[in-house]
């Protein structure tokens, strides 16, 4: 009877467990979700894919602290900068200037290493070229990126880790008031999967081979071998995430608190993947108190 009594309390919890899997958000939810128009589609390169989407708040309190939003998916061409027009939309609404950043990924031409690295970077630096007639304050910038997109966040925090002669290097990066990693992949070589269909396929596609024979590659594109960053940093994970779990992340997270980064994981209850660039999901009031503090500034 015992037995019987465990055997039913098992199928009872995998029941509530697969139960709780289906409610979460996918990406149709997600793209379904309220937007603004963008007030102005900005090229910072010439590639037709260098570009980013700016929207400006109503607010007359000049000159706007900036969110740089970078979109996930792989890292791959299937997927674009929409999937972050809500969460743009919504932080812009909150009083912050976004710039919602496109770039070259794997498949497209000339995507991939070095490129997707030096697009994102460039992005965030045309800031410079745009501000003045934007009224962009760039003394309070904060990057926030999803899944891939938050590897790209964490790792622009790490350009100046990056050594003599590197590929990626551009020069002079925007200083960061912080990075929001939302679901990020901190390890590139960690999440490497060779078969199936996990996002982590496209990692050696990203990077150009296997961490056995680009070792230096795969630093240069590694949070977590690159810590400490040297920039605030939040980690966001949902607790039913299973594309980027808390597993992935917290080695990160004890290696860049040791190292002596000020870096602090947010978990949130019963989101998975996409709740954490959902305006009114569960996540969503702590994605922004994350992106408030690292602002150092009060957005009206």
């Amino acid at each position: 009877m015992q037995k019987l009594i465990y055997c039913l309390l098992f199928v009872a919890f995998c029941q509530l467990h697969l139960s709780a899997q289906s409610k979460l958000m996918r990406v149709p939810e997600v793209l379904a979700l309220p937007v603004a128009p963008a007030d102005a589609v900005i090229s910072y390169g010439p590639d037709s894919l260098q570009f980013g989407e700016l929207r400006l708040p109503s607010a007359r309190n000049q000159p706007f602290p900036v969110v740089v939003i970078i979109h996930g998916g792989c890292w791959l061409s299937a997927y674009d900068l929409h999937l972050m027009d809500a969460m743009a939309t919504s932080l812009t609404e909150a009083g912050y200037a976004t710039w919602n950043l496109e770039y070259r990924r794997v498949g497209d031409r000339e995507g991939a290493w070095p490129n997707t690295f030096l697009d994102v970077a460039k992005g965030v630096n045309y800031l410079r070229e745009i501000a003045d007639e934007y009224q962009l304050d760039l003394d309070h910038v904060v990057v926030t990126g999803h899944s891939a997109g938050g590897h790209l966040a964490l790792w622009l925090g790490a350009q100046d880790q990056l050594p003599a002669g590197s590929e990626l290097k551009t020069g002079d990066p925007l200083p960061l008031s912080g990075v929001v990693s939302l679901a990020g992949i901190v390890d590139p070589a960690g999440y490497l999967v060779r078969e199936g269909q996990s996002c982590g396929t496209s990692v050696d596609e990203l990077i150009g081979g296997l961490p056995e024979n680009m070792p230096e590659r795969y630093r240069q594109a590694s949070p977590l071998q690159m810590a400490p960053l040297g920039v605030r940093q939040v980690l966001v994970s949902g607790m039913e995430d299973p594309i980027v779990p808390l597993t992935h992340l917290q080695p990160y997270f004890e290696q860049a608190r040791a190292k002596g980064d000020r870096v602090k994981i947010v978990k949130v209850k019963n989101a998975g993947h996409f709740e954490v660039i959902a305006p009114g999901s569960v996540a969503w009031p702590k994605i922004e108190k994350a992106i408030r503090k690292l602002s150092r500034k009060t957005a009206n």
